[in-house]
């Protein structure tokens, strides 16, 4: 068993009108040394697959075909191997 965490963001090039309206949002509490804020998504992805070969390709693909848009959004990812349960 495999626990593969994403973390999908727009790339630099694409404007994030979410991220504006936060980084706005903290300097009006006064948290004026926030210079720059980037949101994504995150998800937890758990594979019952026999190696860590297998697991990074399905997340890859996974990543490609349905998380992030290409156009728009870039992921990175992290595979650990789960204890025995």
């Amino acid at each position: 068993m495999y626990l593969a965490q994403v973390h999908v963001t727009y790339k630099p090039s694409i404007l994030d009108p979410q991220a504006v309206a936060i980084k706005n949002a903290m300097h009006r509490l006064n948290f004026d040394q926030v210079t720059a804020v980037r949101q994504g998504k995150y998800f937890e992805i758990t594979l019952d697959v026999p190696t860590t070969d297998v697991a990074e390709a399905q997340i890859e693909a996974i990543c490609d075909q349905l998380l992030a848009n290409p156009n728009m959004e870039t992921y990175r990812y992290e595979v650990k191997e789960l204890a025995n349960q």
